[in-house]
């Protein structure tokens, strides 16, 4: 039998934990988490991490694995799943993976440029000249270093401009040598399902999700880890607009707001980066006799083409 890897994704707040779950028993595996800060620990409640009620029993791999301050990427997660892949393969025919970190499905889908780990003392260099001298600083030092990149990148983006640095002084070469969006090969058959919802009803279940997140403790959580705020792990979106609130900059309720705008508007960037991936084919969530009758037909098509 072909092995296959059943990659569940969509937007956030779109109902993935659930069908997941349901998916993981009808199939018989363990699920793969595909959510770039589900990866922490201590941040259960503000990035949705499934509770050990919901996993019942079904393992689950890359939640919750890594300390705050600790350094990871996309590249570091498909070197990482796709050997554990390897290893589930000998027991398993099909796997799954579910989750939204669009990056992180491609770098194990499509795999990324081999672009070197970024020493410490690199990291630590370009992030300090980042603090001192500004973002401009950093836009003429890349411009500089890389004139072709500068032109494409994201410049509003920091975390992406310090990557590109970081790449130019650890590699000495410009970053856009090193892309060179190649598809790697691998030996099992993929199979995408995307869920998605009209915008109304997303948008609703987003807003609804924010305020349970509040009712089930997330100023706490936040709170906890508040002494960790500068970690890239906690860039992101329900922690940076607590801790504004705590240092003062918003109201609570104006954090909440700014909370569920900011989740919307990340939904939709997941939503316009996937709709580019003609391999994904889409349904409703609520639909899962469709989706398992697709995903069994691509099975049963891939096996009789072995």
């Amino acid at each position: 039998m072909a092995k296959t890897l059943v990659v569940l994704l969509g937007p956030t707040g779109v109902g993935k934990t659930e069908l997941s779950l349901r998916l993981a028993r009808r199939y018989a595996t363990p699920i793969l988490s595909a959510d770039s800060r589900q990866l922490y620990r201590r941040l259960l409640i503000g990035t949705a991490a499934p509770t050990p009620e919901q996993m019942d029993g079904i393992p689950h791999y890359f939640v919750g694995t890594l300390d705050l301050q600790q350094y990871y990427s996309a590249a570091c997660y498909e070197e990482e799943a796709v050997g554990l892949l390897s290893r589930l393969f000998k027991t398993h025919d099909v796997v799954l993976m579910s989750g939204g970190s669009m990056m992180y499905i491609d770098a194990v889908c499509k795999g990324i440029d081999d672009i070197p780990t970024i020493s410490d003392e690199v990291r630590q260099h370009t992030v300090e000249k980042y603090r001192a001298e500004g973002l401009e600083a950093l836009w003429r030092e890349l411009e500089r270093l890389d004139p072709v990149y500068y032109t494409q990148v994201d410049l509003k983006n920091p975390k992406r401009v310090i990557h590109a640095l970081e790449v130019c002084y650890m590699t000495g070469r410009p970053y856009s040598e090193l892309r060179t969006h190649r598809v790697k090969e691998r030996d099992f058959q993929i199979v995408k399902v995307g869920l998605n919802r009209n915008r109304e009803e997303l948008f609703a279940r987003i807003n609804g999700r924010v305020e349970q997140m509040i009712a089930d403790g997330l100023l706490d959580e936040v709170r906890s880890v508040y002494g960790y705020r500068d970690c890239n792990a906690l860039n992101t979106v329900g922690y940076k607009e607590m801790f504004a609130f705590l240092s003062g900059e918003y109201t609570f309720e104006q954090a909440v707001e700014k909370i569920k705008r900011n989740t919307r508007v990340y939904a939709k960037k997941q939503l316009t980066w996937f709709k580019k991936d003609d391999t994904i084919s889409w349904f409703h969530p609520d639909d899962e006799s469709s989706i398992t009758e697709y995903i069994d037909s691509r099975i049963a098509r891939l096996d009789n083409s072995e």
